[in-house]
Order: C-alpha cells, then structure tokens, then sequence
C-alpha cells in the first residue's frame, strides 16, 4: 500500500526544514519507506476534505490504505512500531525510548515553538522583550538538563531511534538563536542527526518544494 503524508505547499520556513512533516519524512527515509508527498495551501489545510484526515487542519497526516493519523509525533511511532530499526527490540530499552519521544514533544519542544511564534507574532508588542527573556530562561533550564542526561553520548540512549528523530527535529528551532551553542554536547547532538543520510533526504525533499521541484520519498 502507498503511504501518502501531507505538507505545506509553501513552508513558512522557507525550505529549512523546521516543518513537521520533515520528522515524517525522516522517519520513513530511516526505514527506507517509499511514500507520495499531498502538498496543501493553508486555505485548503482548513477546508473539509483536509479536516477529514486531520480534524485541527495541520499537517502533517499520513495515509496507508485505510489508515489515517495525525500528530507528527503519532504518525512517528507508527512508523517505528512497524518497521525495524527506530525502536529497540529489547523492551527496557524499547520503553526509554518511547519515553524520550514524549520527552521531546511535550516537555522540550513547548517553549521553544512559542519561542517562534513570539518572534513572529509578537515582535512588535512592548511586552515582546520581557517575554522572549521569559522564554529563553526556559528553554535553558530545559537544555541544561537535557545537557546532563545526554553526557557524551551520540544519541539519548544507546543506539539512534525514533526519539532522537523527534528531538533533533524540535532542538534545531533554535539554530541561530545562539542558545544551542551553550551547550556544546546538545549542539554535537544535534549535528550528529544532520549528518545522517536519511535525515539529508528527508531534507532535500522538503527544500525541494520550496525551489519548486517537490519530488516522492525514497
């Protein structure tokens, strides 16, 4: 059966890769999963036939057959539950990473999406600098922590998985903003995932709808 994911038709990252489907994508890439890409407008994310597959209006979604999810990091799991090779097989080991997933998602991420927002939305407001601080201390204390639980580790335990794809995906929000870098083992972490060649296809891929030459997955 095909699997169909959908994307943005026009990213407001500008190809950067910061969309959710790119975590999507990169799983499928891991696992060497061939899939077609649905591009939408955001007029068309909010419209019926779109609402069906996602009831929110985001994306990503993923078709297979008869199945339908969404939440990327759903859709994530999904893939790893069904292909080998982005979840342990040992189960101790199996349920850290799940863990990490969860971690990544409603633990890590949180403050830095509304990092984004804020300084696309909010810029202008006078409380803008007060609640960027505010942020920024968070996600701090939130790396810092992090920092410690990774050590000199290559990936958040033992071998690469499903969760790293997820926290690779959501720490690389903050490139540029030179938060990152004070955290030099999380900064190696992050460009560890960057190097890998699923993840430059999965890449690729995205930018390519930018340029304008969207192409399927491997």
């Amino acid at each position: 059966m095909t699997i169909t994911i959908t994307a943005f038709e026009r990213s407001p990252d500008r190809g950067r890769g910061l969309a959710r489907d790119m975590r999507v994508r990169w799983a499928l890439e891991e696992v060497g999963k061939a899939y077609d890409v649905h591009l939408v407008s955001f007029a068309e994310m909010k419209e019926p036939t779109h609402r069906a597959l996602n009831p929110f209006g985001q994306i990503p979604t993923y078709q297979e057959g008869d199945l339908t999810l969404f939440e990327s990091g759903s859709i994530v799991f999904h893939i790893a539950e069904r292909h080998k090779g982005l979840l342990p097989d040992d189960a101790d080991a199996r349920a850290r990473a799940i863990t990490w997933m969860f971690a990544a998602l409603n633990t890590v991420e949180p403050p830095i999406f509304d990092r984004s927002l804020v300084n696309i939305l909010e810029r202008d407001q006078p409380w803008f600098e007060h609640r960027l601080r505010t942020l920024d201390d968070s996600i701090r204390k939130r790396l810092s922590d992090l920092s410690v639980a990774l050590g000199e580790a290559d990936w958040l335990d033992g071998a690469f998985s499903a969760a790293d794809i997820l926290m690779v995906t959501v720490l690389r929000r903050l490139q540029g903003s030179g938060i990152l870098e004070e955290f030099p083992n999380i900064a190696a972490y992050v460009a560890r995932g960057e190097t890998r060649p699923a993840y430059k296809r999965a890449f690729d891929a995205q930018l390519a709808v930018f340029t304008g030459n969207p192409a399927t997955g491997s």
